[in-house]
């Protein structure tokens, strides 16, 4: 899409136009492109860019901040309005929190893996440590704390929350593999991703791709399928998984809730 094209490469749009005399390109609009792929093996459909750390800085410096917010609604008009949507807690994280709380009755410590400003990071309220590590370094509501590595090593966390971030990430496993290496035998690990509209009208196909014909912020639509092959790879073992229907406010939409430990 315009935006991300623009925030990782700085491509813009372009008109090509009969006066430019082209004798092999036909006038009309030139967007960047790319392509959608997808693993005949476990079903997940994913972009072939592979973004760098420094593109991804790019991508995600001052995330819904003020000026990602004005260039992405000079792309996407509209976007301000659903960027003040997310300034508040989401609704639906009441019902994670009915999820986890079957497993964690009354949690001490959790640790929220790429959780912004702990705005959504379930539980903060029933436990009584409550982290956050995050590469946009975001001042944190009341009630968390923004913590690096090393204080991380430092503590036991009875969950580890990674939530809506697999989806955006380039290596999802190298993710998984970095939050394991804080994890005991006692961590349980929630992970959350959207259940793409996508992969939901036929989860088990492995043509897909086909019909994915634009790419934006999620670079990886996963399958419950694609997921347990995901966490298997990773060395957890899977306790619990289901679809969760939620409202956005503006939409509904579906998240596929996941529970794990080390296996």
């Amino acid at each position: 899409m315009p935006f991300v094209a623009k925030r990782v490469f700085d491509h813009e749009p372009v008109m090509i136009a009969p006066e430019w005399g082209l004798r092999d390109l036909k006038p009309g609009m030139a967007y960047s492109l790319c392509n959608s792929l997808q693993c005949i093996s476990c079903g997940v459909v994913f972009l072939d860019l592979r973004f760098s750390d420094t593109e991804m800085t790019s991508l995600y410096a001052g995330y819904r901040e003020e000026e990602y917010t004005n260039l992405r609604e000079f792309y996407e008009p509209g976007y301000k309005g659903i960027n003040e949507f997310y300034s508040g807690r989401a609704a639906y994280i009441d019902t994670i929190e009915e999820f986890l709380l079957q497993w964690v009755p009354s949690p001490h410590g959790i640790l929220d893996w790429g959780g912004d400003t702990g705005i959504n990071t379930p539980l903060i309220k029933q436990a009584h440590l409550a982290h956050i590590y995050d590469i946009s370094n975001k001042p944190v509501i009341s009630g968390v704390e923004a913590v690096d590595l090393a204080t991380i090593k430092r503590n036991k966390y009875d969950m580890i929350i990674c939530s809506q971030m697999l989806e955006h990430v380039p290596y999802p496993k190298d993710v998984l593999d970095d939050i394991i290496s804080v994890m005991d035998a006692d961590t349980l690990l929630y992970l959350e991703v959207p259940y793409e509209e996508l992969i939901l009208s036929q989860p088990s196909s492995r043509e897909l791709y086909k019909e994915k014909h634009h790419w934006h912020e999620h670079i990886n639509f996963f399958s419950m399928e694609s997921l347990v092959v995901l966490i298997e790879q990773a060395g957890l073992r899977l306790l619990e998984m289901k679809p969760i229907k939620i409202d956005l406010g503006w939409r509904n939409a579906c998240v596929i809730s996941v529970l794990c430990r080390l296996a």
